[in-house]
């Protein structure tokens, strides 16, 4: 029973490993010196998403929040599982239309701040079908 394992000193050739063991294998039976002080790659994944199943991706299709830092054709990082609270830069659903405004609660109610002078505030009304959908936590946008 053992002496497969502890008896035989002879070599048995690299036929030991199966298909998925063989890219892993090192076949010289020891690593690069390098090896030591490599260092692990930068996963954008694991730096921008904290959240992954209530993580969305959107391209901002308007230049209502350059203000903000967000131009037109940016990829917002949408997190849902943020609280949306005063001041947060939102996804909000207004009558069915998706829109990203800041957030702003007061006394009469929520306004949805655009950062651009061409676009004017919304005041939500009482009754209007409004949703805070998620909060935006990233904007990547190319420098070209």
């Amino acid at each position: 029973m053992f002496t497969d394992e502890w008896g035989s000193a002879s070599y048995k050739g690299s036929k030991n490993f199966d298909q998925w063991e063989v890219p892993t294998a090192n076949a010289t039976g020891f690593g690069a010196a390098a090896d030591d002080y490599m260092e692990r790659g930068i996963d954008l994944n694991e730096q921008l998403i904290r959240n992954k199943p209530a993580t969305f991706f959107f391209r901002m299709n308007s230049d209502a929040m350059i203000g903000a830092g967000i131009h037109h054709g940016d990829v917002l990082i949408v997190d849902r599982s943020i609280k949306a609270v005063n001041g947060k830069v939102i996804v909000a659903v207004i009558n069915g239309e998706l829109l990203v405004r800041r957030l702003q609660t007061h006394m009469k109610g929520i306004t949805l701040i655009a950062e651009n002078k061409k676009y004017g505030h919304l005041q939500i009304e009482e009754f209007s079908n409004y949703t805070a959908w998620g909060v935006v936590v990233y904007a990547i946008h190319s420098l070209h």
